[in-house]
């Protein structure tokens, strides 16, 4: 397949100067995959803990590694300024949130982000993310920098998590598309541990034995 080239310019205005990068819709013979997804516990688990809430606690322990990856703390910043990679590095071009998680006046995220994950040509094996609903979490999911035990106490909370109940929140977790692209996030990123279908049923048994948070 033909090389399509495409040169962006990201982030002139706010950044002071111009970052061009050089991408192309087809990944070339031999560039390898992305990295295998960690292993993560299903439900049955953790059905030799008699104790209801230790379960739950163990189960959202075991969610966690899920919502404290890489892929999904870079869009939760309590900053509302997006990190990058795995080491969760700040983003290139500098970048904020907006009034609505989707960028400032000027410089969209879908400047640089389309509906799906691109590929990029050049000296390092990496990939521009991309998701229809591509955006930064709201504020009230903001989790960056917070321990699990703090996650869980502001998820599960409605006047934290922008008035979520446990069901709504368990089936964002089960089955949107953009937290799905934690599993699909393209050359030269690690996914997020297991499968989104596993990540919904941690999700779903933690609540079924009391939504109890970690120590």
């Amino acid at each position: 397949m033909r090389a399509v080239t495409i040169v962006l310019a990201v982030g002139a205005l706010a950044a002071g100067g111009a970052l061009l990068s050089s991408v192309r819709a087809d990944a070339p013979a031999g560039r390898p995959a992305a990295a295998p997804a960690e292993a993560l516990k299903g439900v049955g688990d953790f059905v030799s803990i008699r104790d209801p809430a230790a379960r739950s606690a163990a189960l959202f322990t075991e969610a966690g590694k899920v919502i404290q990856s890489p892929r999904c703390m870079n869009c939760h910043p309590v900053q509302r300024a997006p990190t990058q990679g795995d080491d969760r590095h700040p983003h290139n071009p500098p970048m904020v949130a907006g009034k609505d998680g989707h960028g400032p006046p000027g410089l969209p995220c879908r400047s640089c982000h389309g509906p799906a994950n691109f590929a990029t040509w050049g000296q390092h094996v990496q990939s521009i993310p991309g998701d229809p609903k591509w955006a930064l979490a709201p504020a009230e999911m903001a989790w960056q920098g917070k321990s699990l035990a703090a996650i869980c106490a502001q998820i599960k909370d409605p006047a934290r998590n922008g008035g979520r109940s446990l069901a709504e929140l368990q089936h964002h977790m089960a089955q949107d598309h953009l937290v799905g692209w934690a599993w699909n996030p393209g050359a030269g990123r690690v996914p997020a541990p297991g499968t989104q279908a596993r990540f919904g049923e941690l999700i779903q048994a933690w609540i079924d034995t009391g939504a109890r948070c970690p120590v």
